[in-house]
This record gives C-alpha cells, structure tokens and sequence, in this order.
C-alpha cells in the first residue's frame, strides 16, 4: 500500500463494531493509531499536504471505482482474487494497480482510473520468488472466504467515504485487510480481521 504510506501522517483508524456485526465480511475491527504504516517523508508537512489534495483531487475526478477495478482486474483470469489495490494520480493519466492472485502467481495490472482499461498489458511473479512472509500472507488470503472487495465495501460504508486503497497487514501474527477511505476531506484507515485468518 504505497500510497497509503505516503499519507501515513493524515490517517485516523475507525472503530466500527456494531456496523460490521451486519456486515457480509464478519471482520472483527483493530482500533487505535496505525501500526502499519510508518512516515517516509522528509518532514516537508506543507508540500505532503498539498500532494494528498491533488491525489484525492484527480481520485475524486476519476470514472472507475475502486470496486470496479478490481472487478476489471480478477476478471482477467477466472477464479482470481485481488491482494491490493491503490490509486496512482501521480502518473500523467491516473490509475489503479491491482495485485491478484491465481494459480500461484501474483498478477500485475493497471487499470485506467477514467476508462477502466487495461495499461501496459500485466505482469506475474510466481509465488516462490516471493519471501516467506508474502508467500505466507498470500497462502492465508487465498484460504478464507473473505475477500478484499468485502473489506472495501464495509470500510466505505463505516468511513462515509470511497476506498482509495486497499491491502493485507500482518500485526502480532493477526492477517488483516487495511483500507484507505477518503471521507470528506479527511483520510481514515479501517482494519478488518476476516473470521478464520488469525490461524492461518
């Protein structure tokens, strides 16, 4: 989740229990100051600032949803489910850049935030090339029913917002899902716990 890090210093974390006792993902909700995102920027708060606005400008400008890039992306390849997603407004056109996983690899797309075409053609990496840790993650993800676009869709609900990006976290052993919801003006991290995911 690369742009949820570059906005490290504008996210909140949303605790929402009795939502998501409703909600079709059954994720238990991490609350408090987020752990897994750490500030890489060189203390320039202004200029940080006014990065976040254009990217949430040219977000807000944009014709596919989050959701639907997703959608766009899985479909490549039947059966595959998405591992993280994140706007890119910094290009000259923006873009979504989905990881999914299928059949042991993990496929590299980019999808035009305006058209939802695919940018580029896609990339894969097999899962053995990746470290223990990711192979890991990935193994769990591919193992619990839940799927990122369920976590997207009750972090947007929570938040009052739409999802910008969205990934997998691993904190104390615990495999999560982080979304990043522009709501109003504000940017808020939700962590979802999928049922069955601590034990994997």
């Amino acid at each position: 989740m690369t742009t949820a890090k570059r906005w490290t210093s504008q996210l909140l974390a949303v605790a929402l229990p009795a939502l998501l006792i409703a909600a079709p993902a059954q994720a238990i909700v991490s609350a408090g100051t987020p752990t897994a995102l750490h500030s890489d920027t060189d203390g320039d708060a202004d200029a940080d600032r006014q990065a976040v606005s254009r990217e949430i400008e040219r977000f807000r400008s944009s014709s596919i949803t989050i959701s639907q890039a997703m959608a766009i992306a899985e479909a490549r390849h039947a059966g595959a489910t998405t591992a993280d997603v994140s706007f890119d407004g910094g290009s000259g056109v923006p873009v979504y850049r989905v990881k999914t996983l299928h059949n042991d690899r993990i496929w590299r797309h980019t999808i035009n935030a305006a058209t939802g075409e695919l940018v580029g053609g896609e990339a894969a990496l097999p899962l053995a090339e990746l470290d223990h840790d990711d192979r890991s993650n990935l193994a769990a993800l591919g193992a619990i029913r839940h799927r990122l676009s369920d976590a997207v869709r009750v972090a947007e609900r929570a938040a009052s917002g739409k999802a910008i990006s969205g990934g997998l976290v691993r904190e104390r052993g615990r495999l999560s899902f982080a979304i990043v919801v522009i709501s109003g003006d504000d940017l808020k991290e939700v962590i979802l716990e999928p049922p069955g995911a601590r034990a994997k």
